[in-house]
């Protein structure tokens, strides 16, 4: 029995102490990263756009709280929360693989032999208790590429709840602020639409004594039915946004409180991209692939370690006896120990193509996390150059509507003294009302490049 049990603790302290594991450690892939974002400043600082809060970046207060609603209660987030949870306990299973199993049992059983050639019937109730024990000593690393394979998982799917986040983050602003484009545009229509029907107004009385004609009225009434058009349509995008936006804070479609118009969101005028090199650490997206990667690569040892022999310690121990009362005498007692050993010796090359397949989907992930890389430098620097076109664009469309607005203004003058034809003011209030438009639209661009500058650059999943 010392015996026994001395093997018993040579062998656990053989399968503690054993550091033999099988397959490649990780190794981060190497990629190109620039010296600075195409796009972006020359000599880019240190710190990042994307670094900062998502609450010090929009000072709208009625957006904040759309954002702290939607980070509460949307959908996507709350999946992504699951996912951890559900990643979290897969860990949890596949870290008990390198653990002993330990079971207890208990039986009684009543029986009754009969009365056979003059012996007498015999009734008995055996009893046992016992403890068993089980261990597949983890000599090869299977279990432990296989628990490091799931905690890169789980790893994963925290950095996918990030992305969400961000994501989320970037839409609500950016829906949001399409909402107050929106509301402008509807305030434009409805300032020109009350500006031209006084215009026609004149016109009519005008025409009644006899200074201008019919022709005048009729494209009077041109302007006035083109502006009234745009007002029904702006109203019918307005409420869908509403409802778009609703959804994306997780509620039915309602209204959605307004703050600040879309003229004073602040903008700065410079954005402070970082250094390349700090993206591969920030963004969620390019975290996700590398620890997929890293997943994918433990998996190669879990494969490989099936070439080798399973080892397994068992034993069990208990009491066993006829009678209740005897279950805890010396004799009651009962024993068993033993090891095996279980070796592939044919199995048709499945090993061999399970060991391809994971270094397959390893060089796959590999390949993901190297192009996800490159698709986020190029997004850095699509969103760069279109804010600073958007501002560009901004500033040439406010120099072209205050012209509009001085054309328009000259027009009508003209119109009034008889020097030019309605024609040409209801070219003049055509092109007016179309550079408001515009203008509307280079602001909300403008906006949304800044929303996705942030975004690209990683923003917006710190809490």
């Amino acid at each position: 029995m010392d015996r026994r049990r001395s093997l018993l603790r040579v062998s656990v302290a053989l399968a503690l102490s054993s550091g033999c594991i099988n397959g490649p450690n990780y190794h981060k892939p190497a990629v190109a990263t620039p010296s600075a974002y195409r796009g972006g400043s020359s000599a880019p600082a240190v710190a990042s756009f994307g670094d900062q809060k998502w609450w010090d970046i929009f000072q709208d207060d009625a957006l904040r709280e759309l954002i702290r609603a939607a980070l509460q209660q949307n959908y996507d987030v709350r999946i992504a929360a699951a996912r951890i949870v559900e990643a979290r306990a897969q860990l949890g299973i596949t870290r008990a693989d390198q653990l002993p199993e330990v079971g207890a049992q208990a039986s009684v059983v009543s029986q009754r032999t009969p009365q056979v050639a003059g012996r007498p019937a015999l009734e008995t109730s055996p009893t046992q208790l016992s403890l068993s024990f089980g261990w597949e000593l983890d000599f090869w690393g299977k279990f432990r590429r296989a628990t490091e394979s799931a905690r890169a998982a789980l790893f994963s799917q925290e950095w996918a709840q990030r992305q969400i986040v961000s994501s989320l983050v970037s839409d609500v602003a950016s829906a949001y602020f399409q909402l107050r484009a929106q509301d402008l545009e509807l305030e434009i229509s409805r300032q020109t639409l009350a500006s031209r029907t006084d215009s026609l107004r004149l016109t009519s009385l005008l025409a009644d004594r006899g200074a201008t004609s019919m022709l005048d009225v009729r494209q009077a009434e041109q302007l006035v039915f083109g502006a009234g058009a745009t007002i029904p349509d702006l109203e019918r995008s307005i409420e869908q946004q509403e409802n778009f936006i609703s959804i994306l804070v997780g509620k039915n479609p309602d209204s959605i409180v307004r703050g600040r118009t879309l003229v004073d969101q602040p903008r700065p005028p410079q954005i402070p991209e970082g250094l390349p090199s700090s993206l591969l650490e920030r963004r969620p997206d390019i975290l996700q692939a590398e620890q997929q990667l890293i997943a994918a690569n433990a998996q190669i040892g879990v494969a490989k370690a099936q070439y080798f022999p399973q080892i397994s310690l068992t034993a069990a121990g208990g009491v066993q006896s006829s009678a209740l009362t005897r279950l805890f005498s010396g004799p009651a007692g009962l024993w068993t120990l033993g090891a095996s050993a279980l070796q592939p010796v044919f199995e048709g090359g499945r090993i061999r193509n399970t060991v391809k397949v994971a270094e397959a989907r390893t060089e796959a992930a590999t390949l993901i996390y190297q192009r996800t890389v490159q698709e986020a430098f190029r997004e850095v620097s699509d969103a760069l150059v279109a804010y600073r076109k958007s501002q560009e664009v901004r500033l040439q469309q406010e120099q072209l509507t205050k012209a509009a607005e001085d054309a328009t203004r000259l027009s009508n003058m003209r119109y009034r003294g008889g020097a030019a034809s309605y024609l040409e003011v209801l070219d003049g209030e055509t092109r007016l009302f179309s550079a408001r438009l515009a203008l509307a639209e280079a602001e909300l661009r403008e906006l949304q490049s800044l929303v996705q500058i942030y975004r690209s650059l990683g923003g917006g999943w710190q809490q």
